[in-house]
């Protein structure tokens, strides 16, 4: 038995995910990570390789098999937080737009299944941990899940909406129970991957005037999963500088 805390995070091969898994270990918190990438030797945090878990979350037939693979790794049954990161924004041509014209069946189910669906059901598979923990939730969304973005795809921008619907829905479904969702919205983060343009529309939109960074995306990450924010359940905090105004 345990008393150290245990994180799930999903999508953490790099940017917001590398950032939040360098802070909560910090802090002393065991991490689980799920990507859909095998283990990459740029992770140097300790025990990185062994608490790597591959899997393909547009493949929703996974998704109790990696409930059980995370279960097993779990020394005492409780999942503290389950951090879902992962998301995927299919691109065009030369990297252009995929609106509601240029975007088949095929690119609309395997977004959904990634950036919403697996979500819904990995916390359905997981909820007797979370629930032993009094655990808490955090959905990253975006602010393209609530305005036209000039680089988010139709599909990536739905799917960011869903998200923000389903963490009200697991707050009031789930609250009863002792666990708290809320949710994430990054804007323009400083990553390893930005669209081209994307200075020129943070000068244009953004009133702090500058990108944010992964760090500000894991802190806030953080005062989600502990007490600091014990009784804030429901919510979506926008991380964006001001664009959203």
């Amino acid at each position: 038995m345990t008393n150290t805390p245990y994180l799930l995070l999903t999508g953490a091969s790099r940017g917001i995910g590398h950032a939040t898994v360098k802070l909560f270990m910090e802090h002393g918190w065991r991490i689980l990570t799920v990507s859909r990438q095998p283990f990459s030797e740029e992770c140097r945090w300790p025990s990185a390789q062994e608490s790597h878990i591959q899997a393909d979350l547009a493949d929703l037939s996974g998704i109790d098999a990696l409930a059980e693979t995370v279960r097993q790794r779990l020394p005492d049954g409780k999942l503290a937080a389950l951090v879902n990161n992962a998301g995927i924004s299919p691109k065009g041509p030369g990297g252009s737009r995929l609106g509601v014209a240029e975007t088949d069946a095929e690119v609309w189910m395997k977004v959904l299944n990634v950036n919403l669906v697996s979500t819904a059901l990995l916390v359905r598979a997981l909820l007797p941990e979370l629930e032993a923990a009094r655990g808490s939730i955090v959905n990253v969304t975006s602010i393209a899940g609530s305005r036209v973005h000039p680089f988010a795809g139709v599909a990536y921008a739905a799917s960011k909406a869903g998200l923000a619907a389903l963490t009200r829905e697991l707050a009031g479904e789930f609250g009863p129970r002792g666990i708290r969702a809320n949710a994430i919205a990054p804007g323009e983060i400083a990553t390893a991957i930005l669209s081209p343009g994307t200075d020129a529309l943070v000068k244009a939109e953004v009133p702090m005037g500058r990108f944010g960074t992964t760090d500000e995306v894991a802190r806030t990450i953080y005062f989600l999963c502990t007490d600091q924010s014990s009784y804030i359940n429901g919510a979506e905090i926008h991380i964006n500088g001001g664009q959203h105004v």
